[in-house]
């Protein structure tokens, strides 16, 4: 069968950036199915490629040993609609510097398979791999034997975080005594991620730990760079404001990885305001199913519409074609399997994972040795006391499992008469009962409250 493709180049007058809406380009071209469509501009030029057919229905890994990480810190995540290769970059071997990875994707567009081929890279790249399935290990179950320290609850994650700082504040001391400004990998240390799966979930208003969690996802993407040890965050997002603010990514955004797979419109607008796309610029909307769709008369026969999934479909936003359209490998059986996967299990390999040096695990403590989740990672990660050196200090512990959920039943009357009970009802002040108040895990209350409720026991 015939597989013309045709490619027209576009150009419009010097300093004229070409703006185009890719629905009303393929309607005027009498194109029915979108994904037969490509546009990619920069500038005052674009690129327009019609194919006969979806280029990227069926885009398979040729051999799981091809994603380890290259000499130049990419990996081999899938393919372009041209047939290039997607590559994402894990570590820069120039700056010695590991990276911040967003993989964006609502629900069914394929975010979990995406993240499992990242993850399996990873392993093949001898990469140590700190990972939180905050689906209760449901998104990559596969995962759980082939990373480093696998946690499945909000509290195992918020521990790992606080570990992987403490971790990350020792290689900074380690390496300043060194005289070290850059990071050389297994040279003793191993590369490593942290790695945050359903992200949203522990970074959405609400979240009991979403305050401490910001402060350390933002500090380890500041420092952990030129230490060896990035960051990875899969979520589903309407908004940015729902992943802990925009100014906790901003600068993820600018400078990492970024996957976006089936998106919002919220989302979408926030991403091109924050310049991620070029001036322009419009990416071609991902549908959840792929084909030609059109109006069928109630005189036409019945037509099978079971058309193909578009799951993980999407762009690299941080790569050098914003613009064009690419696929994750798919990966995995075709259909689901009663438990864990084996070609997705294959995918990982049957070596080894990588882990954390030896030399660091009395500062990862418990927790990490232990490799422990739930209420007991929470307790063996913030019982202690590391100390990280001067200026250093992490934020107050966050409430205790279950506590800000209690606190947030009682009034402010009852939480100021808990803590004079507290005290053994020796004389507080206003100001003692504040800082009580405000440490019991509760919701954070004002002077002024402290003292309406003084009042209204003193009455």
């Amino acid at each position: 069968m015939s597989r013309t493709v045709y490619e027209f180049t576009v150009q419009s007058p010097p300093g004229d950036p070409i703006t185009y809406d890719i629905e009303r380009l393929a309607d005027a071209m009498r194109i029915d199915d979108i994904s037969r469509l490509s546009v990619e501009s920069r500038g005052s030029q674009a690129i327009v490629t019609v194919y006969p057919d979806d280029p990227l229905a069926d885009v398979h890994l040729p051999d799981p040993d091809l994603l380890a990480m290259d000499e130049r810190g990419r990996v081999w995540a899938g393919l372009y609609h041209n047939g290039r290769r997607v590559w994402v970059r894990l570590y820069d071997p120039v700056s010695g510097s590991a990276q911040r990875l967003l993989l964006f994707g609502t629900t069914g567009a394929g975010k979990s398979t995406a993240g499992q081929i990242l993850l399996a890279a990873m392993k093949r790249s001898g990469i140590a791999v700190w990972y939180a399935d905050l689906k209760g290990g449901q998104s990559a179950p596969e995962a759980r034997g082939n990373v480093d320290w696998p946690v499945f609850t909000q509290e195992g994650a918020i521990a790992q975080l606080r570990t992987y700082w403490d971790v990350m504040k020792d290689r900074e001391e380690r390496y300043a005594r060194l005289g070290r400004s850059k990071f050389l990998k297994d040279r003793p240390d191993p590369l490593m991620y942290e790695v945050i799966d359903e992200a949203n979930r522990l970074l959405e208003k609400g979240a009991p730990y979403r305050d401490e969690a910001t402060y350390y996802i933002k500090d380890i993407g500041r420092t952990g760079r030129s230490l060896g040890m990035g960051i990875a965050l899969f979520a589903q997002a309407g908004h940015l404001e729902e992943l802990g603010g925009s100014d906790t990514l901003r600068s993820m955004l600018k400078e990492g990885e970024v996957l976006l797979l089936r998106w919002t419109s919220n989302l979408m607008r926030q991403l091109v305001a924050d310049g991620l796309l070029p001036p322009g610029q419009k990416l071609a909307p991902i549908p959840k199913y792929a084909g030609a769709t059109r109006l069928i008369s109630q005189f036409e026969a019945e037509e099978d519409e079971n058309r193909p999934g578009t799951q993980g479909s999407g762009y690299l936003l941080s790569g050098p074609y914003p613009g064009a359209r690419m696929r994750f490998f798919r990966v995995g059986s075709a259909l689901p399997t009663e438990g864990l996967d084996p070609e997705m299990l294959a995918l990982y390999g049957d070596g080894p994972h990588a882990a954390l040096e030896k030399s660091a695990w009395p500062v990862a403590g418990d927790a990490y040795t232990q490799r422990l989740d739930g209420d007991a990672a929470y307790t063996a990660a913030f019982a202690r006391n590391v100390t990280v050196g001067p200026g250093t200090n992490p934020p107050p512990p966050p409430p205790a499992p279950g506590a800000s959920q209690a606190s947030d039943r009682l009034t402010i009357t009852d939480r100021v008469q808990a803590a004079l009970e507290n005290n053994g009802g020796a004389d507080m002040d206003a100001h003692a009962l504040l800082t009580a108040v405000n440490a019991d895990g509760g919701r954070t209350v004002a002077l002024g409250s402290i003292r309406n409720a003084l009042s209204r026991l003193r009455t």
